[in-house]
């Protein structure tokens, strides 16, 4: 976390929480949820205009990415200077992209498919296990954290499937949350579906 939000949450320890205005999507784009797109839907409902306006803004989300944690509830947040805004997640906190070592598709010189593993905002982490849902969607855990592998990175996830380096475990989605600790809608469980405003001018 950046010293100068360590500062502001210090000098203002009493802003209020911000809930719903912000959204992080299966392919670790973030989205900024306005009035609009809360009052037509839930972040990962699919309703027309519910995800709100994709953020492009470079420097945004390198901030965003330096000051992401998690609180006690597992829900995950951008510390935003004094601000906790709080994020609505479309599958898991983390997206996972792979980095394949031997390059994409099954070596045919015995070379045995790797890959390294970093999150959406770009921090490396160790493979721990992996894990396939009902619908064929993969998920890792690393010692980041868990998350979901970016859909553009399944071929070399499979890759590593077929090799044996990887051997997933079933599992059903609606179970994730409850086995990983984390909340995909803060706002849904502190009873806020519009909430605080973020206070754009802190930080």
């Amino acid at each position: 976390m950046d010293d100068l939000v360590r500062q502001a949450m210090a000098k203002w320890p009493n802003v209020p929480d911000c809930y719903g205005w912000l959204g992080l999507d299966a392919r670790g784009n973030w989205w900024m949820r306005d009035d609009r797109a809360q009052a037509a839907g839930a972040f990962d409902s699919g309703l027309p205009g519910s995800r709100g306006s994709l953020l492009k803004h470079e420097k945004l989300i390198e901030f965003i990415h330096r000051n992401y944690a998690c609180d006690d509830r597992g829900c995950w947040y951008f510390q935003n200077g004094p601000q906790r805004v709080f994020v609505e997640l479309d599958t898991t906190p983390w997206i996972w992209r792979l980095d394949g070592e031997h390059g994409m598709g099954v070596q045919h010189d015995g070379a045995v498919p790797t890959a390294s593993v970093r999150s959406h905002s770009g921090v490396s982490a160790a493979f721990l296990n992996c894990l396939l849902d009902e619908a064929g969607r993969l998920y890792l855990l690393t010692t980041l954290g868990f998350g979901l592998v970016h859909t553009q990175d399944m071929n070399l996830a499979a890759d590593l499937v077929e090799a044996g380096q990887w051997q997933p475990e079933a599992a059903h989605a609606a179970d994730l949350p409850g086995r990983y600790g984390y909340v995909r809608s803060p706002a849904f469980i502190a009873g806020d579906t519009k909430g605080v405003a973020p206070d754009t001018g802190a930080a």
